[in-house]
This record gives C-alpha cells, structure tokens and sequence, in this order.
C-alpha cells in the first residue's frame, strides 16, 4: 500500500564531540565494523549519533553525512512528539545494556535491539553499541503474542477494580440523590449534591469503559456487513468531515463483508478511528491539502489458511512516534497533549475487536501516516 507523504524534518542534535571525526578505528577495525551484515549505530548516552556501519545507511537509504549528528529516535523511530519523551533516549542516560524486540520504523520492520554500553580506560561510558537484527516471521508472531498477553493481563486487571470501584460508586449517587430528595432547591447544599452525582455518574462511565476494554459486555453476535458498518459511521460524520476539506476515500469489497458481531459496537469502534485520524489531518494540515485524506478499506484476506476480513482506516496526518506505539491500547494512555483525550477509546475499541476474536494492530510513522487495521474473521456462509 502507498505510504508516501511529504515529510518534516526535525532539527539536528549537535553531539558532544564532532560529528565528523570517526569513533570506529582505522584500518581493519573499521573493515569489520561495516562488514557486520546488521545495522549498527554508536550513538552517545543523550542519543547523538556519531557513527553507523553500511548495513544501517542501506536499511535506511540515506547518506552518513545525513545520519551522524543527528538524534538515535529521528532515525531509527522516525522521530518523536516534544511532550512525549522516546523510551530509548531515556534508556540510554541510564548507560545500562538491554535486548529488546521492538519495532524501528526507521529501519522498516521489526528488530531486536541490542544496547550494549562502551566502557573506555578511564571505565567511563561515553558511547553506546546499538544492533538491529530482523526478527524471524516467527519471532514476530512470538512478540505479538506476547504483547497480546500483556494487554490481556492489563485488562483482567481494569475489570477486577472496576468491579471493586462500582458497588460503591453507585452507593453514593444513590446516597446523595436521597440527600437531594430531602433538601431545598437552589441552596448551597444542593448544588453541591447535584455535584456529587454528576461526579459520581462520570466515575460510572470510565468503569463501563474499563469493562468494555476487558470484554466483558456479553452482547449477542450477529451477521454483520462491515461495509455497512462504515456506510453508516461516514455519514455520521461525513459533513463535518468536508467542511473541514478532509477527503474519504472507500475501497469495499462487494457483495458484502460479513463477519459475525454486533453493529453497534463495531460502529462505535469505526468512530473512534475515524475521529483519531480527523484530529491527527488537523493537526497537520491547517489549510487544504490533497494529502489531508482518509482512506478506508475493507477486503477479504487469507492468514494462516483462515479466511478474515481487514477493515483498514489510513491518514496521512500527524503520524504517531514510535516510542508509544505499543502503549496506545492501554487505559487513559493518550498521544494527545493534556486535557483533549480520556485514553479510552482505543483500549475500549480493543476490547470490542477482541470480543469479536479478531485483533486491532497499528502501523504509523510520525510525520507520514497511521493505519489502522482491523482483522475479524470473516463469516462461515
């Protein structure tokens, strides 16, 4: 699928020492140092790279003048939000060695990372080894698996204190509406009652989004047309979409896109995609753009022999960085900057998705584009 946008580049880091001078020795040193078959980098602890080997300059397609001087998370990552902090840079400081199977946009593709620190005469570390080695089909699937099962355990965990959080709560809306029964209108103690219950029911709403997320809802599965399910959320939001000059494009594939599941809920999951890529397309663009565009596609695919349908929601907006990609679908965690988001509706959105024993993955570089992909398997008719 075409990925291409225009990209923003973000300003050099200017390292510690020059970033012309070479750290790898001379002579057969260096011959090894780029002879190692995967990209390599030696970066400084606060994340200035000063040299790379020829297999990470392949990997990326860029020059070394392009890459020395400039931050380890703009290359490798793709680059970072100011208000969010890259876990790597933060690592780094800590001068400690780690492997890690993470994804490095960047670099195209899964990797494991190795962080090996470099410890000179004096026992001071001024530079840091990082290896990149593509992970094996099988190591990716591993690594899904495993993030799969973290995200489960973050969910038993919502549904066990939203349970223990909602006999209470809802003892106290129940307590202060008796108090307003018995007290005078428009006084002090009554506003402040009145309060309490709104309060109350809003602690009530982010209980039964943290039970969603732990897919506890029980809803009965039917056949469902995926194509209507996006027919019906676009023109929901279809007006708003073009005064705001954002394109939609839809790509369906006919007669139908049957899965088994519930509308509404796939609708609300639909929604919450759609209004993610709106703000990410404004945020970007300020004025009209051809890029300012969603694209949405829904088409049959075959993995590991079973048949599935891909539902896939495209922007070409702000782009989401790295070092959050796989913190997206945890609770109250949001990319958005403080006070424009709850961080419930892609944990929420997960939860449907996995209720419908499909899964809800995300592909994004920042600056360039998101892609949400949605995979349900398709319906036995």
């Amino acid at each position: 699928m075409q990925k291409d946008c225009p990209s923003f580049s973000d300003t050099p880091i200017t390292p510690d020492i020059d970033p012309g001078k070479r750290t790898v020795p001379a002579g057969a040193g260096i011959e090894l140092f780029h002879s190692i078959p995967d990209p390599v980098l030696v970066v400084t602890p606060q994340g200035a790279i000063v040299e790379v080997n020829l297999a990470l300059l392949r990997a990326i397609g860029r020059t070394r003048d392009e890459v020395v001087g400039r931050g380890v998370c703009e290359i490798i990552h793709g680059g970072r939000w100011p208000h969010i902090k890259c876990p790597l840079e933060e690592f780094l400081l800590t001068r400690e060695a780690r492997v890690e199977d993470t994804r490095l946009p960047g670099l195209g593709g899964e990797y494991s990372l190795t962080i090996v620190p470099v410890r000179e005469k004096d026992l001071e570390t001024r530079h840091m080894l990082l290896i990149a080695r593509k992970l094996t089909r099988d190591e990716v699937r591993k690594v899904d698996t495993i993030r799969t099962a973290q995200l489960a355990a973050i969910g038993e965990l919502a549904a066990g204190v939203a349970h223990e959080v909602n006999n209470p709560i809802n003892g106290i809306i129940n307590y202060a509406q008796l108090l307003i029964d018995e007290t005078e209108d428009n006084t002090l103690q009554s506003k402040l009652l009145h309060r309490i219950v709104q309060e109350g029911e809003r602690i009530a709403t982010i209980i039964y989004s943290l039970l969603s997320f732990a897919r506890e809802d029980g809803n009965e599965l039917t056949w469902v047309d995926l194509n209507e399910v996006v027919r019906a959320s676009l023109s929901l939001v279809q007006h708003q979409m073009k005064n705001e000059g954002i394109i939609i494009e839809t790509d369906y594939h006919e007669p139908s896109s049957l899965i088994r599941g519930n509308f509404l809920q796939m609708q609300q999951v639909v929604l919450n995609l759609l209004s993610n890529s709106r703000y990410a397309l404004n945020e970007r663009y300020r004025e009209p753009s051809p890029y300012k565009r969603i694209r949405i596609s829904c088409r049959p695919v075959e993995l590991e022999g079973q048949a599935f349908i891909r539902l896939s929601v495209q922007d070409w907006g702000t782009g989401i960085p790295q070092g959050i990609l796989e913190k997206l679908f945890e609770p109250f965690f949001t990319s958005k900057p403080a006070g424009q988001g709850s961080g419930l509706g892609l944990s929420i959105s997960y939860g449907i998705i996995k209720n419908h024993h499909g899964r809800l993955r995300v592909d994004s570089m920042l600056n360039k584009f998101t892609e949400m992909i949605i995979e349900i398997p398709a319906a036995d008719v």
